[in-house]
C-alpha cells in the first residue's frame, strides 16, 4: 500500500507542479464563469465550483504532503552521509531533525558564536551582497 501511495503521490505531484496543470485549473475555471449565465448564476451552479474546489485542495494537501516527507527524508540522508564521509564534520550534528525546535535554537547559537561576533557576520554577508 505504501509503494502505491508513494507511486501515486509523486506522479500527481510532479504533474500539479506542470504549467499543464495551471491551465487545466484555469480552463476549469473559465467554462464555470461562462456556464453562469446558462445557470442563472445559481446556488447550484455556485456549489458546484466550491465542492470541487475543496475536494482538490483537500486531496492535494496529502500527496503534497507525502511527497515533501519524502524529499525532506532524502536530503536529509544525504547530508547525513556527507557529515558521515567528511574528515573532521562533527557526527553529533547526524540526527538532529529529531531534536525539539528549542534544542535546535540551541545548537545554531553555539554556531554561530563558533564562527565569530555578531560584526564579523554583519560584514560577511555585506561584502556578499556588495558582490551581488
Amino acid at each position: 500500500m505504501d509503494r502505491i501511495f508513494a507511486a501515486l503521490s509523486h506522479r500527481i505531484a510532479s504533474w500539479a507542479g506542470q504549467p499543464a496543470a495551471f491551465i487545466l485549473a484555469a480552463l476549469t475555471v473559465l467554462v464555470w464563469l461562462v456556464t453562469g449565465p446558462v445557470f442563472g448564476y445559481s446556488d447550484t451552479w455556485q456549489l458546484v465550483i466550491n465542492t470541487g474546489t475543496t475536494i482538490v485542495t483537500f486531496l492535494m494537501v496529502f500527496l503534497i504532503q507525502n511527497a515533501q516527507n519524502r524529499d525532506g527524508a532524502a536530503i536529509q540522508a544525504k547530508l547525513d552521509e556527507l557529515i558521515r564521509a567528511i574528515d573532521g564534520a562533527r557526527n553529533d550534528f547526524i540526527g538532529i531533525e529529531h531534536l525539539t525546535e528549542a534544542q535546535l535554537e540551541r545548537i545554531k547559537q553555539v554556531l554561530e558564536q563558533e564562527c565569530g561576533d555578531d560584526a564579523t557576520h554583519k560584514l560577511a554577508i555585506e561584502r556578499l551582497i556588495q558582490r551581488r
